[in-house]
């Protein structure tokens, strides 16, 4: 669908020639979701859209047939990275390999008969300060989005601070649970998203964050997928930090989007039978996201914890995610009967069934806000990244979850007394009550009149006056 094609299907006003809005995700399957999320919704209030993506983990456009798509080569090998370090090596790389095929694939759009009048603006990820700058360079005005938390972005802005304040790099392990007075309630370790043993490490995430928070302060808009009830204070600071750039709270964009199913995995939707023989909120949904990885030890002490707890469970254990480790011999003759293991799960539907009652997650943004949204209480396991600080506040600030600290081997006792605090009890009871208050607060958010929709509006009228 090209740029300038009619239409009639505008935000509130009369008919008019559709705006075109090009998008570009950060191509890993945990950052494609809301990138096409946040697309579904502003095709819905009329705007046609154009997707820019990387060759490696590509879309299927045959999943929206409504979308252009415009692949970039970018020369980097089609497996995607391992370790901490190798991601964001691979990130700074892809910013390079990018840029110039971008270049020339924005050129040849623009110059187009009729399109360039057309294009309103491209939201690129945070992370692609590079393609933020050529489409600056070309005159088009680009907004940026954070798949992340109000509260992470803070970490990015406050990274320098907090290196010229000593509690980063890290110089050894009786450091890391000391608190960090001015981002509460992280700790040191919270703000890690590297190995804290290695230099390289410690300055490639530095480098990251910096060119992050720039590409941000360059942009026309910063839209940010959460919603303000659950991050007011953290919302406030990101917009006294970012004096003159508006920011747009759109979130959860998986409730507000129409077309929020992107999933890149193929999902087995036989388990939603399943839970449907399953007692009310009696199953621990285990899904450690599309990116994140554990070692074969890791998945070893994770499944004999849970099978020593004795709790029905529904496991979405994704191919790969323990490098070619398998749950341990035994495991299934010890669970028969009482749990279900799968590939891949709709997880939005199993976060919303009534047979649902508890939640392991990684504690990836997408994840810990879609868990919110459900109303069930998380246990999250971190790996890096944003994971270590989301966790933390899953168990501190919004008391619905327990955090198992990452860093450490995991341990099978340790995992069966989290699940049962999780699950059974008065503790338990508690977390789910204030789990349900989360999703109250979302749903009056996403609800006519409510803080998200009016920021929608608001991201609407900007992008039209560009």
């Amino acid at each position: 669908m090209a740029p300038g094609e009619a239409n009639t299907a505008t935000a509130g006003g009369p008919c008019r020639r559709r705006r075109g809005v090009l998008l570009f995700p950060l191509p890993y399957q945990g950052h494609i979701n809301p990138m096409f999320q946040l697309a579904g919704l502003l095709h819905a209030r009329g705007f046609a859209v154009t997707v820019f993506h990387a060759s490696f983990n590509a879309p299927d456009p045959s999943h929206h047939p409504a979308y252009d798509f415009v692949p970039v080569p970018e020369g980097l090998p089609a497996a995607g990275p391992g370790t901490v370090v190798e991601t964001l090596e691979h990130i700074l790389a892809l910013n390079g390999s990018l840029e110039a095929p971008f270049r020339e694939r924005l050129a040849a759009l623009l110059e187009a008969p009729g399109a360039g009048d057309e294009v309103a603006c491209l939201v690129a990820d945070a992370h692609l300060l590079t393609l933020v700058d050529v489409a600056r360079e070309q005159g088009v005005p680009t907004l940026v989005l954070r798949t992340g938390s109000a509260a992470c972005f803070r970490n990015f802005v406050a990274n320098p601070m907090l290196c010229d304040r000593g509690y980063l790099p890290v110089s050894g392990e009786s450091e890391l649970d000391a608190p960090v007075r001015e981002l509460p309630p992280y700790r040191v370790r919270d703000l890690m998203g590297a190995d804290s043993s290695g230099r390289h490490g410690h300055d490639l995430m530095c480098k990251l964050l910096s060119r992050a928070v720039e590409a941000v302060r360059a942009s026309a808009g910063f839209l940010l997928n959460t919603f303000d009830a659950l991050e007011a204070a953290d919302l406030a600071a990101t917009r006294r930090d970012l004096a003159g750039v508006p920011v747009f709270d759109v979130g959860p964009l998986h409730k507000l989007s129409p077309a929020s199913s992107s999933s890149l995995l193929q999902q087995d939707r036989s388990c939603l039978d399943w839970l449907d023989a399953q007692a009310p909120a009696s199953v621990l949904y285990i899904s450690f996201g599309s990116l994140a990885s554990m070692s074969g030890a890791d998945l070893a002490e994770a499944a004999w914890g849970v099978a020593d707890s004795g709790q029905p469970f529904l496991w979405a254990l994704r191919p790969g995610l323990a490098r070619g480790a398998a749950l341990p011999d035994g495991f299934a003759a010890a669970t028969e009967g009482r749990g279900l293991v799968v590939g891949w799960a709709p997880q939005e539907e199993v976060l919303a069934h009534g047979a649902v009652g508890g939640f392991w997650t990684h504690g990836g943004w997408n994840s810990a806000l879609e868990g919110a949204c459900g109303g069930v209480p998380m246990l999250c396991r971190p790996c890096f990244g944003d994971q270590m600080g989301n966790a933390r506040h899953v168990e501190h600030v919004w008391r619905a979850g327990i955090a198992l600290d990452g860093g450490g081997v995991l341990e099978r006792g340790a995992v069966e007394a989290a699940v049962r605090r999780l699950m059974r009890g008065e503790e338990g009871d508690g977390m789910r009550g204030r789990a349900r208050e989360l999703r109250s607060m979302a749903a009056a958010a996403v609800a006519d009149g409510g803080s998200s929709r009016l920021s929608v509006d608001k991201l609407v009228n900007h992008i039209l006056s560009l």
